[in-house]
């Protein structure tokens, strides 16, 4: 190891399986750093923005992505030791199982765990089983012995006979009881179609409530105490900072969509616009009458298809969208953004929603995940992102399908798309002239040269309007 290490209190909250309650705990631990007044931050392995949303309510505090197939492995790591250095502690919430990730391993909580040096705490779920509880925690430390599993934190325990009987069997196999949460069913997150309802949806006293009852529930159980000497006894971590950003579009304003709707963003992809000079200035889709005056605009992804009649009743502000476009804007939209730019958008129910109409094409909602993991696209041909012939990596998550008009005879596809899981290739998203619109997320803080790209298009963009 060489260059300079760092003391940075850490821990991974992970689980045997996806619903284990890890991100359950995560929020009520949060909740409790926060009312003990401690400095940290949190963390979420993976491309997911929906459990984020809901550890930044719970903690008043930033979370960011940990992801090795976003970010290359040194990025990923520039960008944890930059936000948690000088923090209490850093608070890192897995992601599925604890050796679940992309193809081989990729971005999985086991490899972040081993590039960061992180001390792993197992969620299991303790709801049908007893003594094989320490069966599985037992296999989960032995797969791997290069992870520093340090111990469990049971959930949904049924009665303190249960937890003692579960105790004593990890104890038999070496392995600590760090606490046990009892089976609560008002702690349970409400869920759709993709995973949880984001905490920007939630009704706020609902949201307080449930952040509340999770606190308690944490605190009672969880000796918080030895969980923060835990954290403490990570081993230093050799600091590799990011590379610093050179300010090359100051003056640009860049517009994002941001509301209930649109709520998928990347804290460290917004940082890396501002960090290049870009202004960022936001507004909603949904109460919003224009655009604010900007020189580029960014529709990320989200939830429209539960807003859909909202969008339409909003006629100004689609007009003006499609009026920006047209007058040659640099425009990205991811996901949600392209469904939006579609012309029309036909939710679950089949009722159909007039979008703004910039994108030739029209989005249905399907009873059928249509695609989920990461893919790696080609750019097909030059966009205010990249080149053609770039690749850029990324991924999807969507039960909506985009159908492109009939009468569209050369609609103009964004990028060839391999999806990593299975190697099958695509292609997807549209991309003419200023817009770039497709089911594709991207980190920019993963592809800096994509940022400056756009930044670059925006600037030329205010220059023709006279305003740089």
């Amino acid at each position: 190891m060489s260059g300079n290490l760092e003391r940075i209190p850490r821990v991974l909250i992970a689980a045997a399986g996806s619903g284990s309650g890890k991100t359950t705990v995560v929020c009520g631990l949060l909740a409790a750093l926060r009312r003990r007044g401690l400095n940290f931050c949190g963390y979420k392995v993976g491309p997911d923005y929906i459990d984020p949303g809901h550890q930044r309510r719970a903690g008043g505090c930033e979370v960011y992505n940990l992801d090795t197939w976003m970010t290359a492995p040194a990025t990923m790591g520039g960008l944890f030791v930059r936000t948690a250095r000088g923090l209490d502690i850093a608070v890192v919430e897995g992601v599925m199982g604890l050796y679940d990730g992309g193809r081989h391993g990729v971005s999985s909580s086991a490899e972040i765990a081993r590039l960061l040096g992180l001390p792993v705490v197992l969620v299991i779920d303790a709801r049908s089983m007893g003594e094989s509880a320490a069966a599985v925690a037992l296999g989960f430390r032995e797969y791997d012995r290069s992870l520093d599993l340090r111990g469990v934190i049971l959930n949904r325990v049924g009665s303190d006979s249960h937890r003692d009987m579960i105790a004593g069997a990890l104890d038999r196999a070496g392995i600590p009881l760090l606490g046990a949460l009892r089976r609560d069913g008002a702690l349970t997150l409400p869920e759709r179609h993709l995973g949880l309802t984001p905490a920007e949806e939630a009704d706020e006293t609902e949201n307080a409530r449930r952040v509340e009852r999770a606190r308690a529930t944490v605190e009672a159980g969880i000796d918080i105490d030895t969980l923060l000497a835990l954290a403490r006894s990570a081993s230093p971590l050799e600091a590799k900072p990011l590379p610093s950003a050179v300010p090359l579009a100051k003056g640009v304003r860049v517009a994002i969509a941001r509301d209930e709707a649109f709520s998928f963003y990347y804290p460290d992809s917004l940082m890396t616009l501002e960090e290049r000079g870009a202004e960022l200035v936001f507004f909603s889709p949904l109460r919003d009458a224009a655009l604010p005056p900007a020189d580029g605009a960014i529709f990320g992804g989200g939830f429209p298809e539960m807003f859909a009649a909202e969008l339409e009743a909003n006629v100004s502000i689609r007009r003006d969208a499609a009026a920006k476009a047209a007058a040659g804007m640099p425009i990205l939209a991811e996901c949600g953004g392209l469904m939006y730019l579609s012309r029309s958008l036909t939710d679950f129910g089949g009722r159909s929603f007039k979008m703004v109409g910039v994108v030739p094409a029209s989005c249905r909602m399907n009873s059928r995940l249509q695609t989920v993991g990461y893919v790696e696209a080609t750019a097909l041909t030059d966009t205010v992102l990249c080149p053609k012939g770039t690749v850029l990596r990324g991924h999807e998550f969507h039960f909506s399908s985009l159908t492109k008009d009939a009468a569209e005879a050369d609609f103009p596809d964004a990028f060839l798309l391999e999806r990593k899981r299975t190697g099958e290739t695509y292609s997807g998203g549209y991309a003419r002239g200023n817009v770039l619109a497709s089911y594709l997320h991207l980190n920019l803080l993963g592809f800096p040269a994509a940022a400056e790209r756009f930044l670059k298009n925006c600037a030329e963009f205010a220059a023709r309007q006279g305003q740089i």
